[in-house]
């Protein structure tokens, strides 16, 4: 099995379960808050870890309670930390998550840390790049930094994989060339091309937009109703699987790192698109960010 490394965020998940998402103005009811592992980079990191894939993780978080939790909740899937440094004197990151009856969720970010990952931090910790086979990348660190990795990355041969989000339409088309997988859902993609897309033609068309900037390969995710893969000589659509949905907060991380971990272990990119829903789908029926992610056990039952 090839080697994967995830350079990006770790956040505190604040979750609070309500009935509706408040309206602009409004002061709501909710059932509780729980405090859970989170943060797109960690929750790929994790997911792919408890799947049973060799992972690593460039990051930083700050030593107070919260930073200390998440390494150690990392640590115990069989992560290699020694890539996330620990800054005195400062905040680790967090997010508000608001998730609904209908398991529908918004979400506040407050970066800490994540926003004080460097090109540095990622120098001293390049052996860890070039040790692995697979870069796993998301926008809830700098983006200079974001495209720093990539550009390393793609010198060095690697499969580099990126989860845009939080999306922006502001980034030159630069950025994108060398990127083998870009993974953004179609809100996300409506952001990155700046228009508003309503037909799956429109989704392709925006995904072909993305492939004429330079990446190879558009995996677009449309939640329940499956996910679109375009390539230059192709377009594919592969349907979900139809689960109860209790809380779509990571779902999306947890395909990336599901597909990941499929390339990872050979399978083609058809097979990693449809393991990666797979996993996406098991984890919508459970609550919170890392603690809804399976192990290859949990999914075969």
């Amino acid at each position: 099995m090839k080697k994967i490394v995830v350079v990006g965020s770790l956040n505190m998940d604040s979750v609070i379960e309500v009935a509706d998402m408040p309206k602009k103005g409004e002061t709501i009811s909710g059932y509780k808050v729980s405090m859970i592992p989170g943060g797109k980079g960690a929750n790929q990191a994790y997911a792919a870890g408890k799947l049973g894939g060799n992972v690593r993780m460039i990051g930083a978080v700050g030593n107070d309670s919260f930073g200390k939790s998440l390494k150690s909740n990392l640590e115990s899937v069989g992560i290699d930390v020694s890539g996330i440094a620990v800054l005195e004197g400062e905040t680790t990151g967090q997010a508000y998550i608001t998730v609904d009856d209908s398991g529908e969720n918004s979400i506040i970010i407050i970066a800490g840390t994540n926003g004080l990952v460097d090109v540095e931090l990622v120098w001293e910790h390049r052996k860890l790049i070039e040790d692995s086979d697979i870069v796993i990348l998301q926008f809830e660190i700098p983006l200079e930094v974001v495209e720093y990795v990539k550009d390393m990355a793609v010198k060095m041969g690697k499969t580099v994989i990126v989860d845009p989000a939080p999306a922006r339409n502001d980034l030159p088309d630069g950025f994108w060339k060398g990127i083998h997988y870009i993974k953004p859902n179609e809100t996300e993609l409506e952001t990155l091309v700046g228009r508003k897309l309503t037909t799956m033609e429109d989704i392709e068309s925006g995904a072909r937009e993305m492939l004429a900037r330079g990446v190879q390969a558009v995996i677009v995710t449309l939640g329940g109703d499956g996910c679109f893969y375009v390539t230059k000589e192709r377009a594919e659509y592969f349907a979900a699987n139809r689960v109860q949905v209790v809380d779509t907060t990571a779902a999306g991380d947890s395909f990336t790192a599901a597909f990941a971990l499929a390339l990872s272990d050979g399978k083609s990119c058809e097979e990693a698109i449809r393991f990666g829903q797979k996993v996406s789908s098991y984890v919508v029926t459970r609550k919170g960010a890392q603690t809804s992610i399976p192990t290859l056990e949990d999914l075969d039952k």
